[in-house]
């Protein structure tokens, strides 16, 4: 018996698939089979995105969500499920990072707000979807995470702290989760080149350095991280949970 990363039947569902690592993601798992509901706060781009798939020949579905509303993701779970039924596969990939600057000045608002967005949301709409995966016996939830979990940082310091709690609660719904053949992982991208990281990867006082340390020499492209995607929500990762995968070109191999 092969390896399968065939993911026909089944039902994903994937935040911030609009643009960048998002869109590539859900493109990727739809080419793999699955029935995909596209997610971002920008209705406009939920149903271009949609479209550009349906117009490729893919089964897709646009919701409009907020992330960072619990009301908005049990709409967003009970529009997918009325269309192609539960959940099989659950792709957390919105996040925001409205702050750059030292931790010991950022707002109060602000960092709740990074918290509620990057951690609560992937929580909440883990909620809302496990309980039909328990069901069904079984589902795959990713978490997309950031190498700044692993890293310090004196300007982005709340966004890696929320990134590193992304991959804390991989590992603890991995141990809940797994009795009921539920696998839970998180990636970890290095710097890619989306809309999101723009300032960062079109400077090149930054980006040049980072390409130099970086053993594959280059920066990331959104489909370097829709790969691992695939694999972790297919059977060929059926043995795989409480994870983080880093796709980052090599740049955190210790040297």
């Amino acid at each position: 018996m092969g390896v399968s990363l065939d993911l026909a039947g089944k039902v994903a569902i994937v935040t911030g698939a609009t643009k960048g690592i998002g869109r590539a993601v859900a493109f990727a798992l739809a080419d793999a089979g699955a029935r995909v509901t596209v997610s971002s706060r920008d209705k406009d781009r939920v149903a271009r995105t949609a479209a550009a798939l349906a117009d490729a020949g893919y089964e897709a579905l646009g919701v409009p969500c907020n992330i960072g509303r619990k009301d908005e993701l049990a709409a967003l779970t009970s529009a997918s499920r009325d269309h192609w039924g539960p959940a099989d596969i659950l792709v957390c990939n919105a996040a925001i990072n409205p702050y750059y600057g030292p931790a010991m000045e950022i707002p109060d608002s602000v960092f709740a707000k990074i918290m509620q967005t990057n951690i609560q949301s992937q929580l909440w709409l883990s909620q809302l979807a496990v309980p039909e995966m328990r069901t069904k016996g079984g589902g795959a939830i990713i978490l997309v995470s950031s190498i700044g979990g692993l890293r310090g940082s004196d300007v982005i310091g709340a966004y890696n702290i929320s990134k590193a709690a992304d991959m804390q609660l991989a590992r603890n719904l991995a141990v809940e989760l797994g009795p009921d053949n539920i696998r839970v992982n998180a990636i970890a991208p290095g710097l890619v080149k989306t809309d999101f990281a723009r300032a960062l990867w079109e400077d090149p006082k930054f980006a040049d350095p980072r390409i130099a340390a970086t053993p594959l020499r280059r920066l990331g492209e959104p489909e370097d991280i829709a790969g691992a995607a695939v694999y972790l929500a297919s059977d060929a990762a059926s043995w795989m949970t409480g994870q983080v995968l880093v796709v980052d070109g090599g740049a955190t191999v210790p040297v």
